[in-house]
């Protein structure tokens, strides 16, 4: 890999970093996917890049979640339960909310 380029992934984290408002555009554009094809995994992509852009460890001992348990929640081929999901949110300084859309 060239010193241009790097992973994704990286990238995404420290976006969100340096910019704390990009935390909610991010994670509402992942909402707004969950349905599509892929959208579960992306919100979960979503939810661990703000959980290792604020640190895993620190989101993991806010939300009272054994780290190597928010790891494995968070990652492609987790399932979350409700009040995990709860937990990170609020560990992460986020609050999930609803809203009515419009039926196509």
């Amino acid at each position: 890999m060239n010193e241009a380029s790097r992973p994704h992934d990286e990238t995404v984290i420290e976006l969100l970093r340096e910019d704390p408002s990009f935390v909610d555009e991010y994670l509402a554009a992942a909402l707004e996917e969950v349905d599509q094809p892929g959208g579960r995994e992306a919100l979960l992509a979503a939810l661990r890049h703000i959980a290792e852009a604020q640190g895993m460890a620190t989101i993991a001992e806010r939300a009272g979640i054994k780290r190597e348990s928010l790891y494995r929640a968070l990652s492609p081929k987790g399932n979350p339960t409700i009040k995990t999901l709860l937990a990170v949110t609020n560990a992460a300084g986020l609050k999930l909310s609803v809203h009515r859309h419009v039926a196509v």
